[in-house]
């Protein structure tokens, strides 16, 4: 086998052109092997291997930089860079990342896990070098779907500008998560289909090839002319319009072809796109025919690609089922994504209502304004966008949509605790970033009919912007506490009796045994973890409600403290931050009250530093907001 003896690109560097291909299929078959039992992003990293293979190839990594976008497809990478022995761990609890992370690898010059950062980082990088008189090179890759970010094309306007000669390879797949749409994804097909270009860009390179001394002199005029007769067949090259030499498209899956490129590429001055087209999924047929469902995926059969199917339903099911019947009924409700429609639950009503429906590409904060527009047009627009990626869109929540108290409802996936992704994907900043904002109702679901209120009442019982949060889970056995009607700035309080155990009777509590009475006040995502707490310290004759806040938002502290003052001591638990929670607002408040002043009271939230891999209970566990850390706080309390 030859991939378990590459340590680093110096033994790539030695590996015979004639041991290529069986290594790309070698690195297939181990990220299928691995990805298939810990899930991960499959289909983008089965379209890069041979773009990784000849970039280690040509480059001198460490001492040249290759910058990852997003770094979801950095697999081939990590397989070349010395961790095939820790391979099979990745995305697990102290394993490795399934993105690039500094403290893993010299090969690895940033925690990356969004998009659309790589050529500003890369821009910067090779800047610093420069300035200390240092010659490396500096390489960012990065795919169509995150060119689509504004980001993006500020970073290629300002290299273009700085005249650096910084290399972007443009990994071009007509994929981000979901397919792309849009005038840039036609604009690149169009750069791809150009035929006649294709073949005098062959000639010019044979040409090239037999000139015995390629040295900077010839490589400058060679590759004038060859931009000037780019300029002839394609004269709006946005590229080579910002200060770039493009190169390209080329096959992305012929490494011998793309080292041969890389090399001459590696001699010019000036910055330089190269355009690679690669198939995502390429070697493994079920995620060739279906890359979307293939981008990130769980544990699934090797053999025929299935993913194991649960018999609960989740949060982002539940959503998908709702929003439709919602539009079905009223339409002037739209539906906005940053290239997620699969991902948040919006695929199918992509296909119901598609001119409803808008896919803006990886472009967070223009979802949100151009929400805030739809709104202004007495549209309803519903934005779906994970807790990680609204972070981008903070300034536009406030200034575009809350400013103008505009009715557009944000619903945001994966709040709170993200299994597997790591530090980059945890939905935990949500609560402290947007509370603050004036005119914004922010609300936190716990179950399928709670979320279903909700929704309804979002739409129809206010005018001004809402934000839904929920997390990346299977919704939890109903509570009839939860098809309560919503109540603004009130939360759903569901009596110990509601779910105690079989085994545990109504005279026991009502006993003097009974050794005290506490509330567990938690935001939606953390019922369950609530619920298995309470019902835990009812076998020990400890009598502990559960208070699901359901509105962050405005919030109802009258009603709160009346319900607050019949315990002997409250555990506050949050799945967000504890640096400006609602868990420590709550705090306040009790201790302010005269009435509730005394009552003991312990706040859980996520501590001040990122947290790394694992299942949704190791992080809560690691951030000491799980189920047994509520159930110790009420012990504690007890002594």
């Amino acid at each position: 086998m030859i991939l378990q003896n590459i340590n680093s690109p110096e033994d790539l560097k030695k590996l015979p052109d004639s041991k290529i291909e069986t290594l790309e299929k070698e690195i297939r078959e181990k990220i299928l092997e691995v990805v298939s039992v810990n899930g991960g992003h499959l289909a983008s990293n089965l379209g890069v291997v041979e773009l990784s293979i000849a970039l280690h190839r040509v480059f001198n990594s460490p001492q040249d930089a290759i910058v990852w976008d997003v770094s979801h497809q950095c697999y081939p990478h990590k397989l070349l860079t010395g961790r095939y022995k820790d391979f099979s761990s990745i995305r697990e609890k102290n394993g490795i990342s399934g993105f690039t992370r500094i403290c893993e690898s010299k090969h690895d010059y940033f925690d990356a896990g969004h998009a659309s950062s790589s050529i500003s980082s890369a821009l910067g990088l090779l800047t610093a070098w420069k300035l200390e008189g240092r010659e490396d090179k500096v390489v960012a890759v990065i795919g169509d779907g995150a060119l689509t970010g504004g980001m993006a094309f500020e970073a290629l306007s300002h290299a273009g500008q700085l005249c650096k000669n910084l290399i972007v390879v443009l990994n071009d797949n007509q994929m981000s998560i979901s397919r792309n749409t849009g005038a840039l994804s036609r604009y690149l097909s169009r750069l791809t289909a150009s035929s006649s270009y294709q073949k005098l860009r062959y000639k010019v390179d044979s040409f090239i090839d037999k000139i015995p001394f390629f040295n900077r002199v010839i490589g400058k005029f060679i590759f004038r002319v060859k931009r000037g007769i780019k300029g002839l067949f394609l004269t709006n090259n946005l590229f080579v319009d910002l200060g770039f030499v493009y190169v390209g498209p080329l096959d992305g899956h012929n490494e011998k072809e793309l080292e041969k490129v890389f090399r001459r590429v590696e001699k010019i001055p000036y910055p330089v796109v190269v355009h690679v087209v690669t198939k995502k999924g390429k070697g493994y047929s079920p995620a060739e025919n279906n890359p979307s469902a293939f981008h990130g995926v769980g544990p699934f059969n090797l053999s025929d690609g299935n993913v194991e199917k649960v018999e609960t339903r989740s949060f982002t099911q539940v959503f998908s089922n709702k929003i439709m019947e919602l539009a079905e009924k009223n339409n002037r409700i739209c539906a906005i994504t940053a290239a997620m429609s699969k991902g948040t639950g919006l695929d199918s009503f992509s296909r119901h209502f598609p001119s409803r429906f808008f896919d803006v590409g990886i472009a967070e904060e223009h979802a949100v304004t151009f929400a805030g527009g739809l709104a202004a047009g007495n549209m309803i627009p519903v934005v779906a966008i994970y807790s990680t990626f609204i972070q981008r869109s903070v300034d536009q929540i406030i200034e575009d949509v809350a400013l103008q108290n505009r009715h557009v409802i944000i619903v945001l996936d994966r709040a709170g605790a993200v299994p597997s992704d790591g530090e980059t994907h945890q939905g935990i900043f949500d609560i402290s970033l947007l509370r603050p904002v004036p005119n914004l109702t922010l609300i936190t679901v716990a179950s399928e009919s709670e979320l279903d209120k909700c929704l309804d009442w979002a739409v129809y019982n206010t005018e001004g912007p809402v934000c839904i949060r929920w997390p990346k889970n299977n919704c939890p056995v109903e509570n009839e506490g939860f098809k309560a009607p919503v109540q603004e700035g009130r939360g759903v309080l569901i009596k110990a009796e509601d779910f105690a155990p079989a085994v545990y009777a109504r005279e026991i509590m009502d006993s003097k045994s009974v050794k005290g009475k506490f509330l567990i006040v938690c935001t939606g995502s953390l019922f369950p973890e609530s619920l298995v707490a309470c019902r835990s310290l009812m076998m020990q004759d400890i009598e502990a409600d559960i208070f699901s806040l359901r509105f962050l938002k405005p919030f109802d502290e009258e009603h709160f403290l009346s319900v607050a003052e019949n315990y002997d001591g409250i555990v506050f638990a949050e799945d967000g931050v504890k640096i400006g929670s609602m868990a420590e607002y709550l705090d306040r408040i009790v201790h302010e009250c005269s009435k509730t002043s005394g009552i003991k009271t312990k706040v859980l939230a996520f501590p001040d530093h990122f947290l790394s891999n694992g299942s949704r209970e190791d992080i809560l566990t690691q951030a000491g907001t799980g189920s047994a850390a509520m159930e110790k706080s009420v012990l504690e309390m007890l002594k």
